[in-house]
C-alpha cells in the first residue's frame, strides 16, 4: 500500500553520524527496524508512514574518510506531542547496518507557522497591489459599467445585422454613425437612437436608406477626411436632414459625453453644411487637389514588386472590412479590424512593411502608418490624401489587380 499525500503540520529535522560508509536505503531500512515494537503499534514508522501520518523521509547524505553524515527531513502530520514523541523515538537508532549511528534531532519546525508567516507576507504584497495598480476609482468602475450596459443593449437591425440601439424603432428621428464602436458610445451616454453604417466598402446600406425616408436622420461622422468620405456617400443615397461631426482629428467613438451633447447640439442642416463647404473649396488653394492623382500615379510603377500571393488575398478581403499587416518578407503580421488599424499602429512598437485594408485610406492612416516605416498601402478606396512620404506607395484594390493582370 503506498504512502498518502498530507498536509504536513512539522518538519522533524534529524543528523545522523555513521561510523561506516552506507547509503540511504541503510538509513532508512534502520530506521524503521530499529523503531519497531517499542511503542504501540499506531506510532510504529512503518504504520505512521503507510496512514499518511508522516510523509516522505528525504535524506541528504554525505560519504567521506570512511563515515557517512546525512541530514534526515520527516514531515509529520501529528499533533505537537504525538510528533515530538516520533522525534525521540528516531533518536533511539543505534546502528546502521554493522556500523555504529548517533541520531540528534536538530529541530522540529512548525510549517503552519511558516505558512502563516508567508501568507502574511505574500497579503501585504496584494494590499500594495491593490491600492497602487489594481483598484480603479469610482469614476473608472462607473465607465465600465456603462459600457458593459451599453454592449448589452446593442442590436442587430435589419436584414444587414447593422450595430444599432434598441430605440431605432421607437424613435422619430435616429442618429447614423460609422461603426459599431461609434454606437456603443452613443448608447453609453445615454442616445439610445443610434445605427451604424459599419464601413461604406459595399455601398450604404439599403435599410439605411429606408429608414432616412420616414425618420428625421443626423448624420454623425468622424472629425476627419474618411469622416468627410462618408457623408459625401451618405448624402448621395439617404435623406439627411442634420450633419454633425467629432471634434477635427477625433472619431465618435473617443469622445466623451460632453463632446458628444457640443457636437450633436452644433449640428448643421445640409443646406447649412453644403454652404460651409463650397465657401471653404473657394478659399482653399487649388494645388493640394492635385496631390492625391500625382500620389496614387507614383504607385503604378511598383505594382510588379508585390508578390502575387498577395494580389490574390484582395479578393478574399473584399466585404470583410479587415486589413492586413504585413513584415518586409510579405509574411503577415496582423489580420484587424479597418476600424481597429489606427490604435494598432499608435500602440505598437513593430516596424511594419505592408498593410492591405479593406477600408479607405486617409491622411491620417498615411500619418500614422509613416511613423512605423510603412512602405505599401493597398486599400479599396483611396480617399483625399495631400502628403505622402517620398517612399511610401499607395494603391487602389483595382490598381493591384489590373497590374497583376500586366
Amino acid at each position: 500500500m503506498g504512502a498518502l499525500t498530507i498536509a504536513s503540520k512539522y518538519m522533524i529535522v534529524a543528523q545522523i553520524e555513521v561510523n561506516g560508509t552506507v547509503d540511504k536505503s541503510d538509513i532508512i531500512g534502520a530506521l524503521f527496524s530499529q523503531t519497531e515494537g517499542l511503542l504501540r503499534k499506531d506510532m510504529d514508522l512503518r504504520e505512521l508512514r503507510i496512514m499518511g501520518r508522516i510523509g516522505r523521509i528525504d535524506i541528504d547524505i554525505i560519504s567521506k574518510d570512511g563515515k557517512t553524515k546525512a541530514k534526515i527531513n520527516i514531515p509529520s502530520n501529528l499533533d505537537r506531542y504525538e510528533t515530538a514523541l516520533v522525534a525521540a523515538l528516531i533518536e533511539s537508532v543505534e546502528r546502521v547496518g554493522p556500523y555504529p549511528a548517533t541520531v540528534k534531532i536538530l529541530e522540529i519546525r512548525d510549517l503552519r507557522e511558516e505558512k502563516r508567516n508567508k501568507i502574511v507576507e505574500r497579503a501585504k504584497e496584494l494590499i500594495k497591489l491593490i491600492e497602487e495598480e489594481i483598484l480603479p476609482d469610482t469614476k473608472e468602475i462607473l465607465e465600465r459599467l456603462k459600457e458593459d450596459v451599453a454592449k448589452a443593449e446593442i442590436v442587430e437591425y435589419g436584414p444587414e445585422k447593422l450595430p444599432a440601439g434598441p430605440d431605432v424603432d421607437k424613435s422619430d428621428s435616429i442618429i447614423i454613425v460609422e461603426g459599431r464602436a461609434d454606437v456603443v458610445n452613443l448608447v453609453k451616454h445615454g442616445y439610445r437612437n443610434v445605427i451604424a453604417i459599419e464601413g461604406i466598402s459595399q455601398g450604404i446600406p439599403q435599410t439605411i436608406v429606408e429608414l432616412s425616408k420616414r425618420k428625421t436622420v443626423t448624420a454623425f461622422v468622424d472629425g476627419d477626411k474618411g469622416g468627410e468620405l462618408v457623408l459625401r456617400d451618405l448624402l448621395k443615397v439617404a435623406h439627411v436632414d442634420y450633419i454633425a461631426r467629432a471634434p477635427p482629428g477625433k472619431e465618435v467613438e473617443q469622445l466623451t459625453a460632453k463632446e458628444i451633447a457640443r457636437a450633436l447640439r452644433n449640428k448643421l442642416t445640409v443646406e447649412e453644411y453644403m454652404a460651409q463647404q463650397k465657401s471653404q473649396e473657394q478659399q482653399a488653394p487649388a494645388e493640394p487637389a492635385a496631390a492625391p492623382a500625382v500620389a496614387v500615379q507614383q504607385q503604378v510603377s511598383s505594382v510588379s514588386e508585390i508578390p502575387d500571393s498577395l494580389k490574390t488575398k484582395v479578393d478574399e478581403l473584399l466585404g470583410t472590412l479587415e486589413t492586413e499587416i504585413y513584415d518586409d518578407k510579405w509574411s503577415l503580421i496582423k489580420r484587424v479590424a479597418v476600424r481597429e488599424l489606427p490604435d494598432f499602429l499608435t500602440s505598437t512598437e513593430t516596424q511594419l512593411y505592408a498593410i492591405l485594408m479593406d477600408g479607405i485610406v486617409t491622411q491620417r492612416i498615411v500619418d500614422l502608418a509613416t511613423k512605423r516605416g510603412v512602405r505599401y498601402i493597398i486599400a479599396a478606396r483611396i480617399g483625399p490624401i495631400t502628403k505622402v512620404p517620398e517612399e511610401m506607395r499607395i494603391l487602389s484594390f483595382d490598381e493591384l489587380k489590373g497590374g497583376a493582370k500586366a
